[in-house]
């Protein structure tokens, strides 16, 4: 399937809004992650509003080269110091640890959502969107987390040549951070530790 991939910087993003919200639909409100369809809204009008205006913000939208239809969408930005403490934040520092958290994620590019439709899913396009919107990090310093319970997601990461930063958790019910392909000294860096 081909697709051209257009990466915005800005607001610019927001043109894109309902083709975004129908690939997060079809991609988060399925299995594995089955989240409510009210989601996607709340996705694009509240939360894709906001993120456009953080620190670094950047987004990759995947257009069918034919119709100009959504065919998937990543975000992302830099992450702030000191460490976040919403959302998933407190996983990920309990996974890595304060020293750890803080030497390889602050200030580094976060990968927030990756979406792409399933009639394009297969042909690579989440690979082509994952380096479009880390291109610009000319350091490659580049993280993103996903759940142990889509091992689907955990098995693409480590195909498009991220590598694990976090022990799995005992329970299999836990976060699993990665870094980038680019990540310097990433083998050292993302030895990962035991989790309690």
């Amino acid at each position: 399937m081909s697709a051209t991939i257009r990466v915005h910087a800005d607001t610019a993003v927001l043109e894109h809004t309902d083709g975004i919200r129908a690939a997060y639909l079809e991609a988060f409100c399925a299995p594995p992650w089955n989240e409510p369809p009210d989601h996607a809204d709340a996705y694009v009008s509240d939360s894709l509003t906001f993120q456009v205006k953080l620190p670094g913000f950047t987004a990759a939208v995947a257009l069918h080269e034919d119709t100009g239809e959504v065919l998937g969408f990543v975000t992302g930005w830099t992450t702030p110091t000191p460490f976040p403490t919403e959302r998933s934040y407190p996983q990920v520092a309990a996974g890595l640890g304060p020293d750890r958290t803080q030497a390889l994620l602050c200030g580094s590019f976060e990968i927030d959502e990756l979406a792409v439709r399933p009639q394009a899913q297969g042909s690579g396009l989440a690979a082509r969107l994952l380096a479009a919107v880390t291109a610009h990090r000319t350091d490659g310093r580049c993280w993103l987390l996903t759940s142990q319970q889509a091992p689907h997601a955990v098995d693409f990461y480590r195909k498009a040549g991220w590598i694990q930063a976090t022990a799995p958790s005992a329970d299999g019910k836990g976060i699993v951070v990665f870094l980038g392909p680019q990540y310097p000294d990433r083998d050292q860096a993302a030895t990962p530790q035991a989790t309690a």
